[in-house]
């Protein structure tokens, strides 16, 4: 049996995220214990705290850090050269394979359905909302209204949790994931 880690050496802030991460996605938030993060990390419990000083902290960084991420990708293709109409097709297939690339990631972002943490999700979720909103509002020159920009997140939310609960990833549906943006855009334009 190897010796447990040490919270100063050898167990990094990274180290516990990416292993919080994949037990919230495949167990939920309110599932995973910080003894249980712990014993995955062959750590102490208390180890956990040199870095974090609850699960609730580590929940949020892994948020903020994957909103961010998402955020990022959406300006990079607003900031590009393409058309409008180019660019919101971008857009909406960015977001599908990003849903699709990081499961786990658009897992604990947009469906964790735990009360406890609704409230670490709506900080960051709103700004990635109000972005796509935005882009679409004005890639559209305000052609769409609140309720058909509510319709195509949803259309697309739809698509990402189908294909995640049937476990295939991005490059498996690809194709289809180009017709179902076409066919968002041909009711748009």
């Amino acid at each position: 049996m190897s010796p447990r880690k040490s919270a100063g050496t050898d167990l990094s802030k990274e180290m516990v995220l990416k292993e919080a991460r994949q037990l919230f996605a495949a167990f939920g938030y309110a599932s995973v214990s910080m003894r249980q993060l712990a014993k995955a990390l062959n750590c102490s419990h208390g180890a956990l705290y040199y870095h974090f000083k609850n699960k609730a902290e580590i929940f949020y960084n892994l948020v903020k850090t994957d909103f961010s991420a998402l955020n990022h990708l959406i300006d990079e293709i607003l900031q590009s050269e393409y058309h409008p109409q180019q660019k919101l097709e971008k857009v909406l297939l960015c977001f599908i394979e990003f849903g699709l690339t990081q499961q786990n990631h658009y897992s604990i972002m947009f469906l964790s359905k735990e009360k406890e943490i609704q409230h670490l999700l709506q900080i960051d979720s709103t700004k990635t909302y109000e972005k796509l909103i935005t882009s679409m509002a004005e890639l559209t020159d305000d052609k769409l209204d609140p309720a058909s920009i509510w319709s195509i997140f949803l259309s697309l939310h739809g698509f990402i949790t189908f294909y995640i609960n049937s476990e295939l990833s991005y490059p498996d549906v690809q194709g289809l994931a180009h017709f179902h943006v076409k066919n968002i855009m041909k009711n748009i334009g």
